[in-house]
């Protein structure tokens, strides 16, 4: 279906083409294995009996109304109207610790909290929040009535008007609003939409796209909002318990994914194929060889034989079982995939598009053209943004994705937003071709006492790789002699000793990891460790678990 592209404001763009899926479903929940759908005409319904119930509670232009509830089509509904009103939404995270968003609704001074459920109020007001009028989705939406007419123009007129406040992660400290315009909207909408076409080729037709993402997190809310935009059918996943079956029904074409979740499928194949053993197994083992050979460009005669038969009769049914039969690509953003992974994926067949970008980015600055994607890396940058490499390799980034500033914190907008240049700090590369790779975090980077600074996260995800029972590792080291590593789970010394082994080989001696400790609880948001997109809290992990980090240094020193 062909998408209209936004024209001065995104939101109108959007409520046209809602139009003309008027009697087409645009968007549907998966509830208890049911999918329950809207039309474009029903949605508008549920926009209009929002945006008559927002005209009714006294709030002017520019008012903050937070959101925090799960992904749904009230959801949605609730979104489209805040900002069609001419106010800023602030969606907030339901999984975050109640203490911190807490903090962002006091931050953001909304003139009203709108919760998915009583127990969502309950956790805010028990954590002495109580001061702005809350509701609940049910109240707002009422009877439950769809068919409510209401012009869809908007109350928006200006590019630099604020349409919404995103709280970044704060993996380091309080997390910050980011606010996002008008114009760094509509102009992402543009390119997310124009890099679409491409990969779908001309084909004609309602796109499938499948959703599991929070749309709090502005990535996510990007796709929704370019799906609306294309007239697309976005299947939303409200169970994460039932997401590899919700993949099946959905049947996408295309969806958006984090690094994690694509590395538990690539494990999930292993392990699967493992306990099915016979012919599938061994078909599938030596076409992973074959497949790893022909990557270091040595291949033998008797590989081709191994992947046609692996083409044939196990990849096609990998390929079923875990997306269903349409599926053009795979997205994925957030953080850096491991090259591992992505070669995984287009050995199966499957085709792994990477994107690049920060909340202040408006989600992106580069996306993998489809036409030619290189492995390992993020992709060019998007239309309009131009990026360069500043002091320490560290990405900076200018254009009308760039973010106007953070809410109410002057000083810390001055110091991200440099000479019109958007400071990442993420540390990167980009080739003679245009494409970036993104190596790690500035401010993550350890330097020993010897002064060789290293970059832990490569380091971390190649022991990962090792250690399929780990959730997480974290390499420590600033000002000491040497790295040393903290390991999550369940794994054994002998295990990680194993695993650490197998890195050091590959490494230079300043980068080699010479004491570890095994720690059995996996960090997460419920304790504090995880920041709400499952990012590590390095500080706080570092602050947690001082005791254990002192013994791996004074163990060696009284050895």
């Amino acid at each position: 279906m062909t998408a209209d592209r936004p024209q001065g404001n995104f939101l109108e763009s959007i409520f046209r083409q809602l139009e003309r899926c008027s009697e087409t479903p645009v968007l549907q929940e998966i509830c208890e294995g049911q999918a329950v759908a809207v039309t474009g005409s029903e949605l508008l319904g549920l926009v209009g009996r929002v945006r008559l119930f927002l005209q009714g509670s006294g709030l002017k232009k520019g008012d903050r109304c937070a959101l925090l509830a799960h992904n749904g089509i009230r959801w949605v509904a609730m979104d489209l109207a805040i900002m069609a009103e001419g106010l800023i939404v602030v969606p907030l995270y339901p999984r975050q610790a109640a203490a911190e968003l807490v903090a962002m609704i006091q931050d953001c001074s909304p003139s009203l909290v709108v919760y998915g459920d009583a127990r969502l109020r309950g956790g805010i007001e028990q954590n002495g929040y109580g001061a702005v009028r809350g509701l609940l989705l049910d109240d707002v939406f009422g009877d439950g009535r769809s068919e409510v007419n209401v012009s869809p123009g908007t109350a928006y007129t200006a590019e630099g008007d604020p349409v919404t406040i995103i709280y970044t992660s704060g993996t380091s400290g309080e997390a910050k609003g980011v606010v996002l315009n008008l114009g760094n909207v509509g102009h992402m909408l543009g390119c997310t939409s124009g890099r679409l076409d491409l990969l779908m080729d001309g084909k004609q037709g309602q796109e499938r796209v499948f959703h599991y993402l929070p749309f709090c997190f502005a990535g996510s809310w990007i796709m929704l909002l370019t799906c609306l935009l294309r007239g697309s059918l976005l299947t939303l996943n409200t169970d994460l318990t039932k997401l590899t079956g919700d993949m099946r029904t959905a049947n996408a074409q295309y969806f958006l994914n984090v690094p994690a979740l694509l590395e538990r499928m690539r494990k999930a194949v292993d392990e699967q194929l493992w306990k099915t053993g016979g012919f599938a197994l061994a078909v599938y083992s030596r076409a992973k060889a074959a497949w790893v050979r022909q990557q270091e460009k040595q291949a033998r005669m008797v590989d081709g034989l191994w992947l046609g038969l692996a083409h044939a009769i196990v990849f096609p049914t990998i390929r079923k079982k875990m997306t269903g039969q349409s599926l053009k690509a795979l997205i994925c953003g957030s953080a850096p995939l491991t090259l591992e992974t992505q070669l995984f994926f287009n050995m199966l067949g499957i085709r792994v598009l990477q994107v690049y970008g920060l909340t202040e980015t408006t989600a992106i600055c580069t996306m993998d053209d489809p036409r030619q994607v290189e492995p390992g890396r993020v992709g060019p940058a998007i239309g309009g943004v131009e990026m360069k490499l500043g002091e320490d390799g560290e990405i900076l980034v200018r254009g009308p994705n760039i973010f106007p500033g953070y809410w109410n914190r002057p000083q810390q907008t001055a110091q991200g937003l440099r000479e019109g240049w958007f400071h990442t700090g993420d540390q990167g590369e980009v080739n003679a071709a245009g494409n970036w790779r993104v190596i790690g975090r500035i401010k993550n980077l350890i330097i020993l006492g010897s002064g060789h600074n290293i970059a832990p996260e490569p380091i971390e995800d190649k022991i990962l790789q090792q250690l399929p029972g780990a959730p997480q590792v974290v390499l420590v080291g600033n000002g000491r002699g040497y790295l040393a590593a903290i390991v999550t789970g369940i794994a054994t010394q002998e295990q990680v000793q194993a695993a650490v082994d197998t890195v050091n080989s590959m490494l230079p001696h300043y980068k080699q990891i010479r004491a570890f400790h095994v720690y059995p609880e996996p960090f997460s948001i419920e304790n504090g460790l995880l920041t709400a997109n499952g990012k590590l809290k390095r500080d706080a992990i570092a602050a947690r678990l001082r005791v254990e980090i002192e013994d791996l240094y004074l163990a060696t020193q009284t050895a």
